[in-house]
């Protein structure tokens, strides 16, 4: 049987069939948004080729994603018990973000990719195990444990990619914003680069699917 490429389990820069339905737009990263415009972007052709630049592009291209501005193309697939769903974002004809969802029962990830010239320059992955955390038959309490994962690139080269970890309870209103992250200890990037190989050869499905390789 064919396998999928399956990531290990994720706002920005710096109950159980619910758990399986794809997260709504909240999945794009929006803490330290800095505000910007067209005229902020870099020249057409350039990478960022910094962190301020990397932020500057990612907000501006945030925006736009929020705004609805950008072309779409979507398909959704199934392997294995896992539900996917990957859709391609694009500004006249070329590719600049990619999202990729996929989940079972007590399991869910999403990442997406923003790009410049066809290659990544972030990469914001976020994953969610969940299970029941007390309260009733009638009105169980579930807990969410949360990883979130940033990885910067420059000239398609990872340069730092940092990370947190948290804890949503049914009764807890911690804001995932106020966790502060941390420069990660394991910067490893290959599932990531890997998976995003496999989307880009996949870029012209659509409808539904069995698993992609």
């Amino acid at each position: 049987m064919k396998k999928l490429i399956l990531l290990p389990s994720l706002v920005l820069l710096f109950s159980c069939e619910n758990k399986k339905k794809e997260p709504v737009d909240a999945n794009f990263p929006s803490d330290n948004l800095q505000t910007v415009s067209a005229k902020d972007s870099l020249q057409k052709n350039n990478s960022p080729q910094s962190i301020d630049e990397i932020k500057t592009e990612y907000a501006l291209l945030n925006n736009q994603l929020i705004a609805k501005k950008l072309d779409s193309t979507s398909f959704d697939y199934e392997c294995n018990e896992v539900s996917g769903n990957v859709v391609y974002y694009s500004l006249n004809g070329e590719l600049k973000s990619i999202k990729h969802f996929h989940g079972d029962s007590h399991f869910s990830s999403v990442e997406n990719y923003y790009l410049k010239n066809g290659k990544p320059f972030f990469i914001f992955q976020e994953g969610t195990v969940w299970n029941f955390d007390g309260g009733t038959p009638e009105k169980p309490e579930t807990k969410d444990d949360v990883e979130e994962k940033r990885f910067y690139y420059i000239n398609d080269q990872l340069i730092s990619c940092r990370d947190k970890k948290y804890t949503l309870r049914t009764k807890n209103q911690l804001k995932p914003e106020n966790v502060s992250d941390g420069e990660s200890k394991n910067c490893n990037d290959t599932e990531l680069r890997k998976t995003f190989e496999t989307l880009i050869k996949n870029k012209d499905k659509k409808g539904k699917t069995d698993c992609i390789l």
